[in-house]
């Protein structure tokens, strides 16, 4: 039975605040159920902007933007959803704003990685090992290959490099030993059920195979949508896509997301001031954004309390500088 029931939206209040400062073109580059957009489009009510501004927002899973039509609807708001991939946000980007007749520059941009609670707690989609389904995994259903195309092809060598890149799992050697094992003797491993009973009867502890259930299925999550190549994509589309004093936002989940998204930040924000020990003036390329966020913005006790997805949240914010116009923040 498919789910609409999206999660709440983390870190609403500090990513509107921070994001939401002006006119213009605004993406939700992970539209989701369309918390965050529906929030977005409130805020440009509330401060005056509506009429000169446009929300776009993109996901690949159509259930999610059935889910964000129907919220965004009477939303009143000026709107545009498309499918897409956010690693071709830069194309999608500019389609719709020829359409439009406007310039193809973002005055805000956010990208909220990861997976939905309606993904993870729909069986039919094999995100979570708590739910007994087959390993899909895919956001968007029309891509291949699916969670359990690359468990039953994969080797015993390429199974371990996976979940210890992508899920940074201690004893993924052992676990890939236990799968390969598993298909010589039992066939493909096609459920979500069968992939948690061979990592369980390694972990005795529940604790530790708790945790070795989550890198696991995160991994294997990671690999069959090619997360982290399209964040990587997608943050230079859209560091291209701001305009002056525009911000991008990003929320991110786990350390490889947040390790990628901060090291992003920190060489655009970084100027060139030559060698070590040349005293110069001014430095020889002067970076084009700058980091609004010095350290990751995370949820407080009242938001921990409503909506517990919210503890692995890291929101950070990077800014570009001034050239040409596009608006003054407000």
């Amino acid at each position: 039975m498919i789910t609409n029931r999206y999660h709440e939206p983390v870190l609403v209040a500090e990513t509107i605040e921070l994001l939401v400062r002006m006119p213009g073109v605004y993406v939700d580059g992970t539209l989701g159920g369309g918390g965050h957009s529906l929030a977005m489009l409130r805020e440009l009510r509330r401060k005056g902007f509506s009429d000169e501004s446009l929300l776009i927002g993109i996901d690949r899973d159509d259930n999610a933007l059935r889910e964000a039509r129907r919220k965004l609807s009477s939303s009143g708001g000026n709107a545009v959803l498309v499918k897409g991939n956010f690693s071709d946000i830069s194309r999608l980007v500019r389609r719709v704003c020829n359409e439009k007749g406007l310039a193809a520059s973002a005055a805000g941009i956010l990208l909220d990685l990861g997976v939905s609670s309606a993904q993870i707690d729909t069986p039919e989609r094999g995100f979570s090992y708590l739910r007994e389904g087959p390993l899909d995994m895919r956001m968007d259903a029309d891509s291949e290959p699916s969670a359990a195309d690359l468990l039953n092809t994969m080797s015993e060598s390429e199974l371990s490099t996976l979940f210890f890149r992508y899920g940074e799992e201690p004893r993924s050697r052992g676990i890939a030993r236990d799968i390969v094992a598993y298909r010589a003797h039992h066939g493909a491993v096609a459920r979500t059920e069968e992939l948690a009973a061979i990592i369980r009867k390694r972990e005795f502890r529940p604790d530790r195979a708790i945790k070795t259930l989550s890198r696991v299925f995160q991994a294997l999550r990671i690999a069959v949508n090619h997360e982290l190549e399209a964040l990587e994509q997608a943050l230079e589309e859209s560091a291209s896509l701001l305009c002056s004093h525009g911000r991008l936002a990003v929320i991110s989940y786990h350390s490889l997301e947040d390790r990628m998204v901060k090291s992003f930040f920190a060489d655009r924000s970084h100027s060139d001031w030559g060698p070590k020990g040349v005293g110069l003036r001014e430095p020889l390329k002067k970076a084009a954004f700058d980091v609004v966020t010095r350290k990751s913005v995370v949820a407080g006790q009242q938001e921990l309390l409503l909506n517990p997805r919210a503890r692995s949240a890291r929101l950070r914010v990077l800014e570009k500088q001034a050239e040409g116009d596009c608006g003054d923040p407000k």
